[in-house]
């Protein structure tokens, strides 16, 4: 438990961690710390409530309580959505609604995107979480909800990764392959710029 801990903090203290490693470090942490209150020959004799925990794990990472939370609940999305939080495809806060939502539901959802390249807002995630509780949340209903326009939605230009990735070095993160493909076409608009000057 304790080496957990340490490892733990160790990853955290990198320059890019992505919601989902973080989310699972948090996790780890919260798991290990849990341990160490119920074992006092491991850490000091008052034990550690979940309440507290979750709190001291914010407080060693300037972040709340709450926010720890939040994090943890990205570890119950499925990996396909979870994928598209690290990539910034679906915002945080959806992101944590969703969670709330049954492997089966947030299949539909992502089976939506896959077909629409639609990622749902905050309001349509909080919806389908409330149908969910109601058990009134249906295949249907997941695609009407989906379905509905978004004035924020981004438009995606979707690249599979096998054809970039020789291009990258291995720890590049999703954010960094973002940036390195917006300058290379940057620079080759600039190269065929001069070409049409030169002519």
């Amino acid at each position: 438990d304790e080496a957990t801990v340490m490892l733990v903090d160790l990853n955290l203290q990198r320059d890019e961690v992505l919601p989902s490693e973080k989310a699972h470090a948090y996790k780890m942490k919260m798991d290990a710390l849990k341990n160490q209150g119920a074992r006092t020959d491991l850490t000091s004799t008052q034990s550690v409530s979940k309440f507290r925990t979750a709190e001291e794990v914010g407080k060693e990472n300037n972040e709340s309580r709450e926010t720890v939370r939040r994090y943890i609940r990205l570890t119950y999305l499925i990996p396909e959505i979870l994928k598209l939080v690290d990539e910034g495809r679906i915002a945080f806060t959806p992101a944590v609604e969703l969670s709330f939502l049954p492997s089966e539901e947030q299949n539909e959802v992502y089976g939506f995107y896959e077909n629409e390249e639609v990622t749902p807002s905050y309001s349509q995630t909080v919806r389908m979480k409330k149908l969910h509780t109601e058990g009134q949340l249906t295949s249907d209903r997941i695609s009407e909800i989906m379905a509905e326009a978004k004035a924020n939605q981004k438009e995606y230009l979707k690249i599979p990764t096998e054809n970039i990735n020789k291009y990258f070095k291995s720890r590049f993160t999703e954010k960094q392959k973002q940036e390195f493909v917006i300058k290379a076409v940057e620079h080759y608009h600039r190269y065929l710029m001069r070409q049409r000057d030169a002519r």
